[in-house]
């Protein structure tokens, strides 16, 4: 698995791979924040028929995560672990940590925001 930065890279790629969201990164200086994407190298061939499958339901899971919706994640979470793979299994390993994390904060989650500053 490779990490990539920005939405441009991805665009010329995804024909070609599976590249997959994995976070956002609000960088000091910039307006925007910053994409982080995985390119999946080595698919096993029993997963391919289910790849598409495998990446919209992780594409629903980051969209879910950013609204703090947990039960989601975590069920999403449960399927795609051991995925791609097991390239992922440490993303979806640390993101399972976020979310207990966030179960356990009592705070508002309103003000809560997803994108990791740095």
């Amino acid at each position: 698995m490779h990490i990539v930065l920005g939405d441009q890279i991805t665009k010329e790629i995804s024909d070609k791979y599976i590249v997959l969201e994995l976070d956002s990164f609000q960088v000091k200086g910039r307006d925007q924040a910053v994409s982080a994407y995985c390119v999946v190298e080595n698919v096993p061939l029993i997963e391919l028929p289910q790849a598409d499958q495998f990446r919209d339901l992780h594409a629903q899971m980051i969209k879910n995560y950013r609204l703090g919706n947990w039960k989601f994640c975590q069920d999403a979470l449960e399927h795609l672990q051991g995925r791609w793979n097991g390239e992922v299994d440490s993303f979806y390993n640390d993101l399972s940590e976020r979310i207990l994390a966030r179960k356990k904060d009592t705070s508002d989650t309103k003000d809560w925001d997803p994108t990791l500053q740095v």
